[in-house]
């Protein structure tokens, strides 16, 4: 994918654990369940402790990302943007690349949404071999992607995007 100018680190964060939707609720409305709360706050707590920390925060408008949101801005206090966005709920990657590609001056953006999106993304940054290798069974919920602009193609890959570390729970 050509970003350009790309960010210069890309941090993709797939909304915590969820709980199932009650009867006559809208899946947007599902919130995290007790698990979820848990590991949202167990991997953006040590994403910080790592020194990671985005310049912007762009979010789907679900409960379930709103709720993952609040564990980032307790991980990162300080001044920290926040943008929700309507468009990432139930998109495909083409809405998460229209939205990076409309950022200047930022070197490091932190996506929260859901998937399959947040996996295909990464595999479109990083590559399929790369994907395969860094989430086997799948992009956990909770799962925090740190990926780096490597400026030219990657040696033997056509992606110019690097998977620097993956947290999970």
């Amino acid at each position: 994918m050509n970003l350009s100018p790309p960010p210069g680190r890309i941090y993709l964060l797939r909304h915590a654990k969820s709980g199932w939707a009650t009867p006559g609720q809208r899946d947007f409305d599902r919130g995290l369940d007790d698990e979820g709360y848990a590991e949202a706050e167990i991997v953006t707590d040590r994403a910080a402790d790592k020194g990671y920390r985005p310049d912007l925060v762009i979010s789907s408008t679900a409960v379930r990302c709103r709720e993952t949101a609040k564990a980032v801005r307790r991980a990162f206090p300080g001044d920290l943007e926040f943008r929700f966005i309507d468009e990432l709920y139930n998109c495909p990657t083409d809405t998460y690349f229209e939205i990076l590609a409309t950022l200047s001056n930022i070197e490091s953006v932190l996506m929260i949404g859901h998937n399959p999106a947040i996996e295909e993304i990464l595999g479109e940054l990083i590559g399929p071999t790369a994907l395969g290798e860094a989430v086997p069974e799948g992009y956990p919920t909770a799962g925090f992607a740190v990926i780096d602009h490597a400026g030219e193609p990657i040696p033997d890959s056509r992606h110019s995007w690097r998977l620097t570390d993956f947290l999970a729970r």
